[in-house]
Protein backbone atom coordinates (compact mmCIF):
# COMPACT_ATOMS: atom_id res chain seq x y z
CA UNK A 1 0.00 0.00 0.00
CA UNK A 2 1.02 3.27 -0.38
CA UNK A 3 -0.04 6.70 2.04
CA UNK A 4 -0.03 9.78 0.34
CA UNK A 5 -0.16 13.01 2.19
CA UNK A 6 -0.63 16.44 0.53
CA UNK A 7 0.47 19.63 2.10
CA UNK A 8 0.91 23.30 0.88
CA UNK A 9 -2.65 25.03 0.38
CA UNK A 10 -4.34 27.84 1.40
CA UNK A 11 -5.60 31.14 0.13
CA UNK A 12 -3.91 33.23 -1.97
CA UNK A 13 -4.63 36.47 -3.77
CA UNK A 14 -5.06 36.20 -7.51
CA UNK A 15 -1.85 36.58 -9.44
CA UNK A 16 0.13 35.04 -5.81
CA UNK A 17 1.77 31.70 -5.88
CA UNK A 18 1.15 28.20 -4.00
CA UNK A 19 3.33 25.70 -3.86
CA UNK A 20 2.11 22.46 -2.73
CA UNK A 21 4.00 18.83 -1.48
CA UNK A 22 3.08 15.74 -1.78
CA UNK A 23 4.84 12.78 -0.27
CA UNK A 24 4.26 9.09 -0.79
CA UNK A 25 5.08 6.23 2.10
CA UNK A 26 4.70 2.60 2.09
CA UNK A 27 5.76 0.66 -0.93
CA UNK A 28 8.33 2.59 -3.30
CA UNK A 29 6.64 4.04 -5.74
CA UNK A 30 9.58 6.23 -7.58
CA UNK A 31 9.18 4.40 -10.59
CA UNK A 32 5.74 5.07 -11.19
CA UNK A 33 4.35 8.57 -12.84
CA UNK A 34 3.11 10.91 -10.32
CA UNK A 35 0.44 13.51 -10.81
CA UNK A 36 -1.54 16.35 -9.81
CA UNK A 37 -5.44 16.74 -10.17
CA UNK A 38 -7.96 19.28 -8.98
CA UNK A 39 -11.54 19.11 -8.59
CA UNK A 40 -14.12 22.50 -7.88
CA UNK A 41 -17.27 22.03 -6.95
CA UNK A 42 -19.60 20.98 -8.76
CA UNK A 43 -17.07 19.77 -11.69
CA UNK A 44 -15.09 16.60 -12.29
CA UNK A 45 -11.63 15.75 -11.39
CA UNK A 46 -9.61 17.69 -13.91
CA UNK A 47 -5.83 16.63 -14.87
CA UNK A 48 -3.52 19.35 -13.78
CA UNK A 49 0.14 17.60 -14.14
CA UNK A 50 1.67 14.53 -14.40
CA UNK A 51 6.27 13.57 -14.16
CA UNK A 52 7.06 10.30 -14.57
CA UNK A 53 10.37 9.09 -12.87
CA UNK A 54 12.90 10.49 -15.43
CA UNK A 55 11.35 13.90 -14.94
CA UNK A 56 9.13 13.92 -18.24
CA UNK A 57 6.30 16.11 -17.84
CA UNK A 58 2.81 17.14 -19.16
CA UNK A 59 0.28 19.46 -18.49
CA UNK A 60 -3.54 19.98 -19.10
CA UNK A 61 -3.78 23.37 -21.25
CA UNK A 62 -5.75 25.17 -18.56
CA UNK A 63 -2.14 25.44 -16.38
CA UNK A 64 0.43 25.28 -19.05
CA UNK A 65 3.30 28.43 -17.93
CA UNK A 66 1.80 28.97 -15.22
CA UNK A 67 2.58 25.56 -13.09
CA UNK A 68 5.48 22.95 -12.60
CA UNK A 69 5.64 19.90 -11.57
CA UNK A 70 8.47 18.17 -10.08
CA UNK A 71 9.63 15.08 -7.85
CA UNK A 72 12.37 14.04 -5.52
CA UNK A 73 12.70 10.17 -6.42
CA UNK A 74 14.96 10.01 -3.17
CA UNK A 75 12.04 11.42 -1.48
CA UNK A 76 9.30 9.94 -2.60
CA UNK A 77 8.01 13.61 -3.02
CA UNK A 78 6.34 15.68 -5.90
CA UNK A 79 6.06 19.06 -6.04
CA UNK A 80 3.45 21.70 -7.82
CA UNK A 81 5.04 24.85 -7.99
CA UNK A 82 1.57 27.47 -8.74
CA UNK A 83 2.49 30.86 -10.08
CA UNK A 84 -0.08 33.34 -11.55
CA UNK A 85 -3.00 32.01 -9.56
CA UNK A 86 -6.39 33.21 -10.84
CA UNK A 87 -10.39 32.23 -9.37
CA UNK A 88 -10.49 29.34 -11.85
CA UNK A 89 -7.76 27.81 -10.10
CA UNK A 90 -9.52 27.44 -6.74
CA UNK A 91 -10.12 23.61 -6.25
CA UNK A 92 -8.98 20.46 -4.05
CA UNK A 93 -5.73 19.65 -5.05
CA UNK A 94 -4.73 15.77 -5.34
CA UNK A 95 -1.78 14.33 -6.01
CA UNK A 96 -1.68 10.41 -7.08
CA UNK A 97 0.86 7.90 -8.47
CA UNK A 98 -0.02 5.32 -11.75
CA UNK A 99 -1.15 2.21 -11.21
CA UNK A 100 1.92 1.32 -13.72
CA UNK A 101 5.54 1.45 -13.55
CA UNK A 102 5.96 2.12 -17.64
CA UNK A 103 2.62 3.37 -18.74
CA UNK A 104 1.73 4.30 -22.63
CA UNK A 105 1.61 8.18 -22.57
CA UNK A 106 -1.92 8.08 -22.90
CA UNK A 107 -2.65 7.41 -19.99
CA UNK A 108 -0.91 9.97 -18.32
CA UNK A 109 -3.97 12.01 -18.53
CA UNK A 110 -6.18 9.60 -17.44
CA UNK A 111 -7.59 9.59 -13.71
CA UNK A 112 -8.78 6.08 -13.71
CA UNK A 113 -5.03 5.12 -14.01
CA UNK A 114 -4.07 6.77 -10.94
CA UNK A 115 -4.51 4.15 -8.16
CA UNK A 116 -3.49 6.05 -4.84
CA UNK A 117 -4.64 9.25 -4.03
CA UNK A 118 -3.79 11.82 -1.39
CA UNK A 119 -6.80 13.13 0.72
CA UNK A 120 -6.39 16.28 -0.90
CA UNK A 121 -5.52 19.61 -0.49
CA UNK A 122 -7.26 22.90 -0.61
CA UNK A 123 -6.09 26.08 -2.56
CA UNK A 124 -8.09 29.03 -2.79
CA UNK A 125 -7.76 32.20 -4.68
CA UNK A 126 -9.55 35.29 -3.76
CA UNK A 127 -9.93 37.35 -6.77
Amino acid sequence: QVQLAESGGGLVQAGGSLRLSCAASGRTVSSNPMAWFRQAPGKEREFVATITWSGLTRYGDSVKGRFTISRDNAKNTVYLSMNSLNAEDTAVYYCAVHRLAAPYSSTWYDRHEYVYWGQGTQVTVSS
